[in-house]
């Protein structure tokens, strides 16, 4: 068992393996913290990669005040429910980066809410910033840029003895499919409104830079290597995989589950 006392001193796992669909997705991150939880799996971080483009709702959010659903429907979007709370999160394979991050709980024991944010995603700001992306954390849980633009967000899940934190950043934002699909509340119908929204999130995000998206990544997994040291990649098992589609079929996919806030 894992008894370093800080993320700097234990064990990690890599992941990031073939896109896997909007669902896989959701159940990998509820399996991978669930065996963190139990102490049968090491600290992990988990890059993802989208088989294709989705809206994921945060847990405690609403399908009919968030999603605007004759708009996913004709850009082919689908709509998706994660474990973790917050904001709702608009992706597309090759204009998104996220990763998910599962450990014990201890490690953040005695931080606030906002200390365990500030301090999971400090690797991923000087990840930005050494590539000449200007960001800053930005309470409680938004990445932005030093012009105020968001470049991406974080949400997390407790459970009994383990943490969830992950993050889904801008690599090239589409804003404008964005604002139709995701309802953007009463008081901003107007255009006015929409003009404001668009404006908030980094349209350009980590392109901006001249990096490619793969590069990107893989700046990321040295970064976050170069802070932790002990870092090891790993495949998903097939006992994983299959794990997780029977947790799609009987949970993720189902429209309990996405309709749990109407």
């Amino acid at each position: 068992m894992n008894t370093a006392k800080k993320l700097e001193d234990c064990e990690w796992q890599l992941i990031h393996t073939v896109p896997q669909s909007p669902n896989i997705h959701m159940a990998l991150d509820s399996i991978i913290t669930e065996e963190v939880n139990k102490g049968i799996r090491l600290p992990t971080l988990r890059i993802w990669e989208w088989e294709s483009s989705a809206v994921v709702l945060g847990r405690f959010q609403s399908f009919r005040n968030e999603i605007n659903e004759e708009a996913a429907k004709i850009h082919n979007i689908q709509v998706v429910r994660r474990v973790s709370g917050g904001g709702a999160m608009f992706v597309e394979p090759e204009n998104s980066i996220t990763y998910s991050i599962s450990i014990p709980k201890y490690f953040v024991s005695n931080l606030s809410f906002q200390e365990s944010y500030q301090l999971l995603d400090n690797w991923i700001i000087e990840t930005l910033n050494s590539v000449g992306i200007e960001a800053i954390y930005k309470p409680i849980n938004d990445i932005i840029l030093t012009s105020g633009q968001k470049i991406g967000g974080a949400a997390q899940a407790r459970f009994s003895n383990a943490i969830l934190h992950h993050v889904t950043m801008s690599y090239k934002m589409n804003t404008s499919k964005m604002v139709e699909i995701l309802r953007i509340g009463k008081e901003k119908i107007s255009d006015k409104g929409i003009t404001s929204a668009k404006k908030r999130v980094a349209k350009d995000g980590i392109s901006k830079s001249g990096i490619s998206r793969s590069n990107f990544i893989n700046h990321m997994i040295y970064i976050f290597s170069k802070k932790y040291r002990s870092i090891n990649k790993i495949d998903l098992t097939e006992d994983t995989i299959a794990h997780a589609n029977k947790l799609c079929r009987e949970k993720f996919e189902t429209y309990d589950w996405l309709h749990v806030v109407k």
